[in-house]
């Protein structure tokens, strides 16, 4: 089977659906399926490996972020045009699988619905509370976006005319055979609120080898015992540094509990100077920038920390960071309820503080005390054993596979 993923950001970019991604393709290709991933061509420079790669479909495009990291490809009747061409040189396309939710949802459901393929779509954004989280301007900003939806969709289901982010999800999903998102608590939001009858939940997941390689490694640092290496409590925090993920006020909280703690940031993006003026003004803990790594690195540094902090607030649509930390036998300190419910265990939960960010920062930093004392006292919360079993990628490619089929049924 020959599975075209299209997305709005290169695979190759930073981000939690970009990794999963590039696990997917790896997981399905072992299956003995091709995978050939469309996306905007990045501005920025990109890993060797992935250089002159056929599985990759690059669309033309603009920067759109000053780091020019991400970028947009217009959609439209050229790029329709370009990327007929491009496929031309890869097997026929028996299934499109839809992970975007901006022009790469429109041109792969152009796509789709112009060669009479199935198609599947996955939900990873809650795009009303991203753009509320980035601009003021967010009810205008919908409403553009829905009609820029209308346009590029014209023809290609019922598409609503509604001016809100679940009428602009149900529009992108409208001609879908099947619907998946990466948590049941999403996929319940997306049925309640009409995007589709019946969402799938399917996680995204974790590299079984590399885990298992990680936590080898992690064994034999620890000796035969199994007990953490001595030390200070270490926090590390991963992800965009966007407001929507809330670094700025994790630091801030940060330097109020003044925990002796040793702190790490890992990612990039464009708070990081913010957010590094925020670390030279803290006296303790001390804080220290790791920059962007690689996804080996990355679960090695979730695996050696005592806690993963997650801050962003009814942004994510599953959080990736706190199921790998589960996985790899770490506990999370977990600011937004819906993860901290689906994690079932394993954490300390930022008491909910309402919408005040004062108080917010407040909750956080009694939290990362909370927690400090009990990584010293030796009784940090365990991870539920089932999310480590469960977040395999192995296993989760083995249920999408079980979507595409049924997708391919009809």
């Amino acid at each position: 089977m020959h599975i075209v993923f299209f997305a709005d950001q290169h695979a190759e970019s930073l981000g939690g659906a970009q990794v999963s991604m590039r696990l997917q393709r790896t997981y399905l290709e072992r299956a003995g399926h091709t995978v050939t991933i469309v996306a905007p061509r990045m501005h920025a420079a990109r890993g060797a490996d992935a250089a002159g790669d056929p599985g990759y479909v690059d669309l033309p495009s603009i920067p759109i972020t000053a780091d020019r990291e991400y970028s947009l490809t217009w959609p439209g009747r050229r790029t329709d045009r370009f990327l007929d061409r491009a496929l031309t040189r890869r097997p026929p396309v028996d299934l499109v699988h839809v992970q975007a939710d901006f022009w790469g949802a429109y041109i792969g459901h152009r796509f789709a619905h112009r060669h009479g393929i199935p198609a599947v779509h996955t939900m990873h954004n809650r795009v009303d509370v991203g753009i509320a989280a980035v601009t003021p301007l967010h009810k205008p900003v919908l409403g553009a976006l829905n009609l820029w939806r209308r346009t590029a969709l014209r023809g290609i289901g019922a598409q609503p005319y509604g001016a809100d982010g679940w009428a602009y999800l149900a529009g992108i999903a409208a001609e879908s055979r099947a619907v998946t998102a990466p948590s049941a608590h999403f996929a319940r939001r997306l049925e309640q609120h009409g995007v589709f009858g019946s969402v799938d939940v399917v996680w995204n997941g974790i590299d079984d080898e590399v885990r298992a390689q990680v936590l080898a490694a992690l064994r034999q640092a620890q000796g035969p015992e199994g007990e953490r290496v001595a030390g200070r409590p270490r926090f590390i925090w991963l992800g965009r540094m966007s407001p929507e993920k809330r670094l700025l006020p994790f630091l801030e909280a940060v330097v109020a509990s003044d925990v002796d703690a040793d702190i790490e940031i890992v990612g990039g993006g464009g708070e990081r100077r913010a957010a590094e003026r925020i670390a030279a003004r803290a006296g303790r803990p001390g804080i220290r920038f790791a920059g962007r790594i690689g996804y080996a690195d990355v679960l090695a540094r979730i695996a050696a920390a005592d806690a993963v902090v997650q801050t962003s607030i009814g942004f994510e649509t599953q959080g990736m960071t706190p199921f790998e930390a589960a996985t790899l036998g770490t506990p999370t300190i977990v600011s937004d309820p819906d993860i901290a419910g689906e994690l079932r265990g394993g954490l300390w939960a930022v008491p909910d503080a309402g919408a005040d960010e004062p108080r917010r920062i407040a909750a956080l930093a009694d939290t990362l005390r909370i927690a400090a004392a009990d990584i010293v006292a030796g009784r940090a919360p365990e991870p539920d054993p089932q999310v480590a079993a469960d977040f395999r990628q192995s296993s989760r490619t083995a249920a999408m596979l079980e979507v595409y089929e049924r997708a391919l049924a009809g």
